[in-house]
Order: C-alpha cells, then structure tokens, then sequence
C-alpha cells in the first residue's frame, strides 16, 4: 500500500504542479484553491499516508490488507478527485456553487473519513506493536 500512496501522491504532485505552470503561464491564477488543495490533500496527505504504511505499519503487522485498508485508500481517492473536481469546476465558474457544493461536501467527509480510517489504523498497530 505504501507504493501505490507514493505513486498517487506524486501522480496528483504533477497535475497540482501543470496547473500552477498553466496559471503561471496564462497569468490567471483563478485556479489557485483547486492547485492547493490537488498538492495538499492529493500530494502531501498521500505522501504522508505512504510513511505511514512503510513506517509505522508494516513494522507492526508485517503486511496490510484487508477492508479497513481498501477502505482508507478509496475513501481519500475518491474525496480527493471530487474536491479536485469540484473546485476546478466552481473557480472555473463552470457551475454555480449551490449546484458543486453538496458534492464538494461529500467529497470532503470522504477525505475526512479516510483520515479517520488511517488514525484507527495507527491506533491498532500501537496496540499490537
């Protein structure tokens, strides 16, 4: 699990990153919340999650799998491309925000859930280290 968050994580790192090259170059930084949040919770929380799993993880079990594994990582994709999603269609003003905002919500209590999923996961392997 810890290569496929480090490839996620740098997967968003290039597309967070062609979107500041786009802003800079077209000298329209309307996008810059969507930037943000694609290198925060789509780069650095993936990242993060990557150490975790390398570090603190599988030192405790060895190997990670199961439901509340598959869970964590759909449960932050998911969240993190509709926050991506949603943004660049609202700084876009493609759409209106009352039309995004139920599902920038959702997609926000996604990634939410899938940090609570990670702290569950640590908590366990505390107590089993």
């Amino acid at each position: 699990m810890d290569r496929r968050y480090l490839l996620t994580a740098f997967s968003y790192a290039l597309l967070g990153l062609a979107l500041g090259l786009y802003m800079a170059a077209s000298h329209d930084h309307g996008q810059l919340v969507t930037h943000a949040h694609i290198m925060m919770i789509g780069f650095l929380i993936s990242f993060s999650y990557a150490l975790c799993y390398r570090l603190w993880l599988e030192a405790a079990s060895g190997v990670y799998s199961g439901g509340l594994v598959t869970a964590q990582f759909w449960l932050h994709q998911l969240g993190t491309i509709g926050v991506a999603i949603g943004l660049f269609l609202l700084y876009g003003e493609f759409v209106a925000l009352e039309v995004v905002d139920p599902f920038l919500a959702i997609s926000s209590f996604s990634v939410f859930g899938g940090v609570l999923l990670m702290m569950v996961q640590l908590l366990k392997a505390k107590q089993a280290g």
